[in-house]
This record gives C-alpha cells, structure tokens and sequence, in this order.
C-alpha cells in the first residue's frame, strides 16, 4: 500500500499544480489601450456622420475630414510651421525656466523653514491672483514679441512644480531620517538618498500640472496680442469663422499635450524604484 503525502494544514497538496492564467486574456495595460483606442474611434466615427448628415450646421463645427485637410493645406501653405514653430519655442523655453526655478525654489522652501517664512508671502499672493490679469503688464513690459509668451508660459506653471516639490521635500518619512541620523549620516547625505527619491512622485505631479498650464498659457499669451503662433492662429479663424483652422490650432494642442504627459509617465516609471520602501 503506497503511503500517502502529508497535507500542509489547508488541506492542499505541496506539490499541487500551480494554476496559470488563461491563454488569450489580455493585459491590463493592453486592455485599456485597447477601449481607449475603440472609444476614441467610434467617437471619430460618430462624429464624421453627424456632420455628413447635415445634423449639424457646419459653420459651427467641423469634421475629422475637414480637419485633416486643412491641416494638409496649412502645411502647404507654410503658415501652420511658423506657427508651431514660434509657440514651441514660446513652451520650451517658459516651461523650462517654471521647472528649474520651480525645483530650486520648491527644494529650498520645503528643507529651510526660514526660505519658506520668506518666499511663502509672495508665493501665496501669486498663485491666488489670476495670472491671466498679468498678461496685459506683461505686453506693457516686453512688446507683442516671444518674451511676453514665455513670461506668461513661466508664470502659470511655475507654482504648481514649486508647491509640488516642496509638499514632496516636506512629506520625507521622518522615521528614516531619524535612523539616518542615528547613524551619523549628514544633511546631505539624507537629502539624495531620504527626501529627494521621496519626493519623486510629488515632483512628477507638478510637472504634469505645469505642463498642462504652460499650453494654456500659450493660447491665453497669444490670444492677446501675437504676430505668430497657435493660439494666435485660432484667434483669428475664430474671428473670420473659420471653424476648420481653430479646431486644426485645437488638435495640434491637444495631440502635443498627449505625447508630453506619456513622456512624463514614461519618465515617471524610471524613477518609482528611487522611492524608499518601508519594512514591514
């Protein structure tokens, strides 16, 4: 008579199959893409008949069609580059300069509690006053050029990466600095290896945020007084009623919106092995 295997206290075989998953179930991540992509194609779709239907009036509204060449004729016309060329470089350099004075100032703000006691007056009369009232000053100041732009650009997206990365330098595990500091470890050497990796996610925040205000800054910049530019672009289609150019200046924005916000997830994934684990 063969002897049978002792039970672990469940009741189940140690040497039971494990269960695997089953074949032709789809990721989560591809499943998402995958509503994603039919949602927005149906939309795509549903949005094309409407207006081939005559449901709607198309002085008012356009369709992908419609958009689609239009954006081809702008292109051949030349007008549309210049366009993106002059409110690219009005993002790059505004955003740019909103994430490095927003890192420097929002990690001196949430280390030093004397720089927060200083700069804490101005940043709240700041970020509370609407920016958009500035933007006539700016004009005043700079002219119509690429510099009134990039001032508003800087402007609006400053606050969110500077308030962002001081919540993240402030919300440091205090335990792991005590133990840090128990070892003998230095200001310094708690900063790179505690708060900063800490504060990854937080800084990843404002980064969104900001890059999210920057593109409105641009059309609220170029709305006002331009010679060039998207939001310039879109002012006067809506102005003459050209429906197809301002959705054109539309989905130009939008579509750079996407593309940047899957580079900061990407970017973000690199860095979610920075963050400090605790132990159970």
């Amino acid at each position: 008579m063969l002897e049978e295997k002792a039970l672990p206290a469940g009741g189940e075989r140690l040497d039971a199959p494990v269960p695997r998953p089953r074949r032709g179930r789809l990721s989560p991540t591809v499943r998402a893409r995958a509503i994603g992509t039919i949602a927005v194609t149906l939309f795509v779709v549903a949005w094309e008949g409407v207006v081939r239907l005559g449901q709607v009036n198309p002085l008012f509204t356009s369709s992908p069609t419609r958009i689609v060449a239009t954006f081809i004729r702008m292109l051949h016309e030349g007008v549309l580059g210049k366009d993106i060329r002059v409110s690219g470089t009005e993002f790059l350099i505004g955003y740019g300069l909103a994430v490095v004075v927003g890192i420097l100032l929002g990690v001196a703000m949430g280390w030093y509690r004397d720089v927060a006691a200083a700069l804490q007056p101005f940043v709240s009369a700041l970020y509370s006053t609407p920016r958009i009232a500035l933007v006539p000053l700016f004009i005043i100041w700079l002219g119509i050029g690429i510099w009134s732009k990039v001032a508003v650009v800087f402007l609006v997206a400053v606050f969110q990466v500077l308030i962002s990365t001081e919540a993240g330098v402030r919300a440091a595990d205090e335990s792991l600095i005590r133990t840090a500091r128990s070892f003998g470890a230095r200001d310094r050497q708690i900063f790179s290896t505690i708060v900063l990796p800490g504060a990854v996610p937080f800084l990843i925040a404002g980064l969104r945020l900001g890059l999210g205000q920057a593109l409105v800054g641009i059309v609220v910049g170029e709305l006002y007084a331009a010679t060039a530019g998207i939001g310039y672009e879109i002012a006067v289609a809506g102005e003459t009623f050209q429906t197809d150019r301002v959705f054109v200046g539309i989905v130009i924005l939008a579509s750079a919106a996407i593309v940047l916000m899957w580079a900061l997830r990407q970017w973000e994934l690199r860095f979610e092995s920075w963050k400090p684990q605790r132990r159970a």
